[in-house]
């Protein structure tokens, strides 16, 4: 088993610093799987005792200018990692100014994903910060464990308004209540409440639009056929939401919700070679 990588350019090494930073933020642990095309990052608290999830798609060509792996098994060339996201955010937050890094894994005293950061220096030898993240290497066994989870079958599917106005207004609720009700329909319109016993406040907002899913893919969601102004709605665990829309540093070029009715939302947070799914799930 053996993955070792390299990032030259300053643009795609900024670039995948932020995407850990964040995961960083959802995750305190997560699954790094790589193959020889992507690395995904994934998060399966178990949805049903209330966890979120996460998946983060990459595709390594769009980052590293050298990528080399051999994975557990000619057939099965892929490696699972279990690891600290905040300790690769910390390693690379010392890339700045980096001329390259290489991330490579080593095996001293236990696993560890080597990270050693080449600094530009006044004198003709460069600088090398090294950083050991140590790591757990999942059996085969237990990869079906964090296979992407499936898209449930939604009610509505809509495009989220600018996140940063959903941020300010999800922060100021966040003070309130616990909880937020996010509700939409399919004419586009999409609604976050939160009721508590002394007040009840509610954000509107219209023209976000419904991404085109039933008619593009085939694929069959409750949504065909629904009343469009029906709206379908999830009661969440609002820290949940903020956490996701504070830490968000991907700058996705869309992003866009399904709402599964009083069951969960999906997030999803597209941007060219990043995708990344959260999903929440309701509270009763």
């Amino acid at each position: 088993m053996r993955f070792r990588a390299k990032i030259v350019d300053l643009a795609c090494l900024n670039h995948f610093s932020r995407i850990i930073n964040t995961i960083a933020k959802l995750a305190k642990t997560c699954i790094l799987r790589l193959t020889v095309c992507k690395l995904y990052f994934i998060l399966s608290d178990k949805v049903a005792n209330g966890g979120a999830s996460m998946w983060c798609e990459l595709s390594q060509g769009n980052f590293f200018d050298e990528f080399q792996m051999e994975g557990v098994a000619a057939e099965h060339n892929e490696i699972y990692l279990e690891l600290v996201p905040e300790n690769l955010s910390r390693a690379l937050k010392t890339s700045q100014s980096a001329k390259a890094v290489k991330i490579k894994l080593t095996n001293k005293h236990c696993p560890c994903l080597r990270v050693a950061v080449e600094l530009p220096s006044l004198s003709s030898s460069s600088r090398i910060v090294t950083h050991d993240i140590p790591v757990g290497v999942i059996p085969r066994r237990m990869w079906n464990d964090f296979r992407e989870p499936s898209v449930p079958d939604f009610d509505v599917s809509i495009y989220l308004p600018v996140l940063k106005t959903m941020k300010s207004v999800v922060e100021r609720m966040k003070n309130v209540s616990n909880f937020i009700v996010i509700e939409a329909n399919l004419s586009g319109e999409m609604n976050l409440k939160i009721e508590t016993d002394l007040v009840s406040v509610t954000t509107h907002f219209k023209d976000l639009g419904n991404p085109p899913w039933a008619s593009e893919d085939g694929c069959q969601s409750s949504a065909q056929g629904r009343d469009l102004e029906t709206m379908a709605e999830a009661c969440i665990d609002i820290k949940k939401l903020q956490q996701l829309l504070a830490g968000q540093q991907i700058n996705p070029t869309k992003a866009l919700c399904n709402i599964v009715h009083k069951r969960i939302v999906h997030f999803i947070l597209l941007h060219e070679e990043v995708s990344l799914q959260y999903f929440i799930p309701a509270v009763a």
